[in-house]
């Protein structure tokens, strides 16, 4: 059974910087596309980032395209998101997502989900 558990949510000001961790268990990390959504209070839940298995494809929204990166360490069985230069618009529950179905994540209806981390950026 495949668990993810996010890490490293917090408040931050704007123009600051957070670093999240997506720790995958329970199977072999690199067989799993992986990535991050974030749902702000009264909004659905919108794509952020996503990674292929071995890493080479990498996919961004345009909200965050230039200040996010996403990064996976295979030998850690752990996906990042750098955050720079955050704005208030970027407080959400973020989560992270992953399947093995040879799909990046916000193409499929089927991964597995974090518990999610909040993140509040403050004016």
């Amino acid at each position: 059974q495949v668990q993810l558990v996010e890490s490293g949510g917090g408040l931050v000001q704007a123009g600051g910087s957070l670093r999240l961790a997506c720790a995958l268990s329970g199977r072999t990390f690199s067989n799993y596309y992986m990535g991050w959504f974030r749902q702000a209070p009264g909004r659905e839940r919108e794509f952020v980032a996503a990674i292929s298995r071995g890493g080479g494809s990498i996919y961004y929204a345009d909200s965050v395209k230039g200040r996010f990166t996403i990064s996976k360490d295979n030998a850690k069985s752990t996906m990042y998101l750098q955050m720079n230069s955050l704005k208030p618009e970027d407080t959400a529950v973020y989560f992270c997502a992953a399947n093995s179905r040879g799909v990046s994540v916000q193409e499929s209806d089927d991964n597995y989900w974090g518990q999610g981390t909040q993140v509040t950026v403050s004016s």
